[in-house]
């Protein structure tokens, strides 16, 4: 059957130096481009290749039709056809090779496209299209899972389902399904892009030693002298399975110091949107007001406790009524860390989803799902039903 595909070529590989790229060329006319530029080991065209086969050849632009390459002559290539009109190219990964791959292939009439906008002749709803690219953003295995589960049709048979209650009548069940994706969209939007996470504090509790403790090696300066870290430092990390962006900020503290301020107001602005922050207090030091205020100025964190090292018998005073609840850590001696990163994942994921979950991953999916949730509201079911239908 001859393709509606558009004849395109897409590298499929992630940019920059590697030692093998592929480039994908599929639609009606792709063998016949091949062949303009391939020649394979055993002189089979690719017009008559068998598809699942693989074979072995020399690329070189515009060789012309007839003519065969001499053995030394092209690069090494390896040609697969997976479908009819499907082929891919496995080149050497460098850039300049790439490129010239795709050039003779824009010569033979073969628009180059991004991997993204690649039309392989897969009949998908836009769900499905949304997580074949959030895939590749994903950043762990627990969140490809998730994502995997929404290519597979959790998220669009889920959507599908709200709308029939809606139009059998059932604007309860409806509503409350509906909520519950709504819900389960701000760990959807994480899928793709860490958790921000932001340690704060006075001077000199131990938020760079903090960071480099939980991420496992030395990140962040640690110095005993205040006002040490100025600017915003990050680091990566994956807690049971989420992606979380740490950030070690400037001591929080009045400072004539010019630069020093600059930091402890980047310290404020990464705290208004993080998702997450650690308070980390001195545990060798007396509580103070100024502890109150700034436990006062950051309701929802995780207060922490560090420098338990420095105590009699490495434990908070049970008497000492003034310090708040917390938890008790050592950055220096790795102590109390793995308490530490289970508060951490309890905050950020109070409930994860279950295996084959339906979950929202984009800001559009989760526009649509409000829209439509305030419609019904509204008793205006058919435009609820026409907005679920538009995911």
């Amino acid at each position: 059957m001859t393709s509606r595909i558009p004849l395109q070529a897409a590298v499929l590989t992630p940019a920059g130096r590697g030692a093998v790229a592929v480039v994908g060329v599929a639609g009606q006319g792709s063998a016949a481009a091949i062949d303009v530029c391939f020649a394979s080991a055993s002189g089979r065209k690719m017009t008559e290749a068998e598809p699942g086969r693989i074979y072995f050849g020399r690329w070189q632009a515009g060789r012309g039709g007839e003519g065969s390459l001499a053995p030394e002559h092209g690069e090494e290539v390896l040609v697969c056809r997976r479908d009819a009109d499907e082929f891919e190219i496995h080149c050497h990964g460098g850039i300049a090779a790439v490129a010239a791959v795709l050039e003779a292939l824009r010569a033979q009439g073969c628009a180059v496209v991004d991997w993204e906008h690649r039309n392989d002749g897969r009949t998908e709803n836009t769900i499905a299209v949304e997580a074949r690219s959030a895939l590749a953003k994903a950043r762990t295995t627990r969140t490809a899972g998730v994502l995997l589960d929404q290519l597979a049709g959790a998220l669009h048979s889920e959507v599908a389902t709200i709308a029939e209650f809606i139009a059998a009548g059932d604007r309860s069940a409806a509503n409350l399904r509906m909520q519950e994706l709504i819900e389960r969209g701000s760990l959807g939007l994480r899928l793709t892009s860490p958790f921000r996470v932001v340690v704060a504090g006075r001077p000199n509790v131990g938020k760079s030693s903090l960071l480099n403790a939980l991420v496992g090696y030395e990140r962040a300066i640690v110095f005993d002298q205040p006002g040490t870290t100025r600017d915003v430092v990050t680091a990566s990390a994956v807690f049971d399975g989420w992606p979380v962006e740490l950030a070690d900020t400037a001591g929080l503290r009045d400072t004539p110091d010019e630069l020093e301020a600059a930091g402890i107001e980047a310290a404020h602005r990464r705290r208004a949107v993080a998702d997450l922050t650690l308070l980390v207090f001195d545990a060798a030091e007396p509580w103070t007001a100024d502890d109150d205020a700034l436990l006062a100025e950051n309701r929802g964190a995780i207060v922490v406790h560090n420098k338990i090292d420095r105590l009699p018998g490495r434990q908070l005073a049970s008497g000492d009524g003034s310090r708040p609840r917390g938890i008790a850590i050592s950055a220096r001696d790795r102590l109390g860390l793995a308490e530490l990163i289970t508060a951490i994942v309890a905050q950020l994921v109070p409930q994860a989803p279950p295996p084959g979950a339906a979950v929202p991953f984009t800001e559009r999916q989760v526009a649509f799902l409000r829209e439509a949730s305030s419609q019904l509201d509204k008793g205006d079911t058919t435009a609820a039903v026409a907005t679920l239908r538009s995911i």
